[in-house]
């Protein structure tokens, strides 16, 4: 696990180092142990590494036995094992035992192909002296980041946005289009960023770069809900569970393989609760967990759940209490490491349990993606609705959005009920839990910026158009799997482990478990009021029935209340009348008034607002400060008074 960060020049680069080194400490965290760099003409490229398999061996760049290919490389590849053995039986020389090397050798023998190859998650550039190309590369999930921009006579790339803000040629400025997305989502959907001309690679993609410019972009995979002919042909639920239990058995094997301590971030939901129950059974020795709850009067959350597993497979388990105090101090140190703001307040919890984990551990292995995989979420059963609702004219529906915000509380069911009025797919889809409801967000926008105001609804309309599941919740999941699971979740995971120099794995990502789920029938996944069918039907066999089937909690952080007491201050510096106006996006006095509905009860304002708060927080790090490396990842200051440790 590493990060990787480099540039392609139009020409010769006149002091490439004095550039490159910037770039490599401002992503220091990902890589701790190690540093290396490739400099070849108008190449440089580098990468930090944070050791996991062949600790001693897998310095990168690595090279093939010619010496014409160079790669620099961030992930895991999980068949490398596997892979190794193809290689030598071809003839290849390998000199390590690293994954790394897998894949430059793979490149010499099938090129751009080569992922093809590859189970894992990936973002890595190879080098080609010879032909003076280079070629990036993206994992088929979106796992790994991996960020470029071009600019005239310059292709600048790298695992972390802040890396690519070094270079002198790369400008900073909002990328509006990109924001208004953002308001509506709660984060900003690949390709775009919030940065004006600084791209994301989408997952499953790679491209060719030569001279300082982009020769070719391509996608090599994409996720198909085309059902087998077989489908249908009467196999039992209990078949399916096997096939099922089968696969995650053979993921979280290969997961598993590292060269140094691991363990797991357990919620005491199904899916994290399912992997620690299968580490449990190919394990000698207790499982490491890893837990968040949150401190304060009348506040509940799931460390009982997690506490419950953890004893019932014998784990060693850690948990961690956070308070309003903790949210105040590391949202800004948070949103550095994010690089761009993602509306979420659970990230400052994915921070200080990740910080925790690496006391203990080096990597860990999360539940992400079961339920994406296998239909989770409330507005997957609520979608199936639509059909009752969707034919109401547009005049109708506004109506009927307009009188359900005049109700006070209520605010899920009324989320649920804006998305059903929508007719269009897209809209529908883009409005269930947004941030700004596209109604709201018309009038947000500061005079002579209304022309943003239309929603996200044109980027799921474009997802969808080639999607091939012809079931309204096959459809909903699939663009869940290329957004929200991606560019919110997975982020997420990604930035907040790394920012603590900790590796996370997602098992329930392996490709080929997620092609296997795309395939199932929805009465798999979704049977009538129940989620997540046949990942239940397996746990059954693995788990208590009462982490199976209690009610889904999500991650209740109690924000609403903190906005009204203890982080009042923070509301009232960052969304000051003075700040809003400064910044010139947004009308000031709605926001006035939204602050003064929130603080009284009336509205439960506090994803709105902190969407607004991690905005201006962005904006003030970002665009009016230099990203200069301000921040000791290894050292939380205050934080070893809300840990505690239990050993079962």
């Amino acid at each position: 696990m590493c990060g990787i960060t480099g540039f392609l020049s139009a020409g010769p680069n006149p002091n490439p180092v004095a550039t490159l080194e910037p770039m490599l400490r401002s992503i220091l965290h990902r890589g701790p142990d190690e540093h290396g760099v490739l400099i070849d003409g108008p190449l440089a490229m580098g990468m930090r590494r944070l050791s996991i398999i062949d600790l001693t061996d897998g310095t990168q760049p690595i090279y093939d036995e010619s010496g014409r290919y160079g790669i620099v490389f961030n992930g895991e590849i999980y068949n490398y094992v596997e892979l190794r053995q193809q290689l030598l039986s071809r003839g290849h020389r390998l000199k390590t035992h690293s994954d790394t090397e897998t894949i430059v050798h793979l490149f010499e023998e099938f090129g751009p192909a080569c992922v093809d190859h590859l189970r894992g998650m990936f973002g890595f550039a190879i080098w080609d002296h010879r032909e003076q190309e280079l070629f990036i590369a993206r994992d088929r999930l979106g796992i790994k980041p991996l960020y470029y921009t071009q600019s005239p006579g310059h292709f600048v790339f790298g695992s972390e946005i802040k890396s690519l803000l070094l270079h002198p040629s790369v400008a900073r400025s909002v990328d509006m289009t990109a924001l208004s997305q953002y308001l509506s989502l709660k984060y900003v959907p690949a390709p775009r960023t919030l940065f004006a001309g600084i791209s994301s690679l989408e997952p499953g993609h790679w491209l060719r770069v030569k001279n300082g410019q982009v020769l070719e972009k391509r996608r090599y995979w994409d996720l198909s809900f085309v059902k087998p002919v077989s489908a249908g042909s009467g196999k039992s639920d209990e078949e399916y569970a096997d096939e099922l239990l089968a696969l995650l058995r053979e993921t979280i094997g290969i997961h598993l393989r590292s060269d140094v301590p691991f363990g797991a971030f357990l919620s005491g939901g199904l899916d994290s609760s399912t992997i620690v129950a299968l580490m449990a059974e190919q394990l000698t020795s207790p499982v490491k967990t890893f837990s968040v709850g949150f401190d304060g009067p009348g506040i509940q959350d799931e460390l009982p759940y997690a506490m419950q597993v953890a004893d019932a497979f014998g784990c060693e388990h850690h948990t961690l209490k956070i308070g309003s105090a903790d949210f105040m101090n590391l949202a800004e140190k948070v949103l550095w490491h994010l690089d761009q703001p993602i509306a979420d307040q659970a990230t400052i919890a994915t921070y200080m349990v990740a910080h925790l984990a690496r006391r203990h551990v080096k990597m860990v292995l999360t539940g992400e993606g079961g339920d994406e995989l296998f239909a989770g979420y409330a507005r997957y059963a609520g979608e199936r609705y639509s059909r009752y609702t969707r034919w109401l004219p547009g005049f109708a529906g506004a109506g009927v959005r307009y009188l359900s915000e005049r109700l006070p509380g209520l605010r899920r069911a009324k989320i649920a009920i804006s998305a059903l009025t929508y007719a269009n797919e897209a809209k529908r889809f883009a409005n269930w839990f947004p941030m700004f409801k596209d109604d709201l967000k018309r009038h947000l926008w500061a005079p002579g910026l209304v022309q943003l105001s239309e929603g996200a609804a044109a980027v799921f309309a474009q997802h969808l158009s080639g999607c091939d599941a012809t079931d309204p919740v096959d459809r909903m999941l699939a663009v869940d799997t290329k957004l929200w699971l991606v560019d919110y979740l997975l982020l997420r995971g990604d930035k907040l482990t790394m920012a603590n120099s900790l590796e996370a794995r997602v098992p329930l990502l392996d490709h080929r478990l997620v092609e296997f789920a795309a395939r199932l029938p929805v009465h798999l996944k979704l049977r009538g009021s129940q989620r997540k069918f046949l990942l239940k039907k397996v746990a059954e066999r693995l788990l208590p029935s009462s982490i199976i089937h209690r009610q889904k909690q999500g991650f209740p952080i109690p924000i609403d209340q903190w906005l009204r007491g203890e982080a009042s201050s923070m509301v009232q510096d960052l969304l000051s009348v003075d700040s809003i106006q400064h910044r010139g996006y947004f009308d000031s006095k709605l926001i006035q008034n939204m602050i003064r509905q929130h603080q009284a009860g009336y509205v439960d304002y506090s994803t709105e607002l902190w969407g607004l708060i991690s905005f201006e927080m962005w904006a003030r790090r970002f665009l009016d400060r230099s990203p200069v490396v301000e921040f000791d990842p290894t050292n939380l200051e205050g934080l070893d008074r809300s840990l505690a440790t239990a050993t079962i």
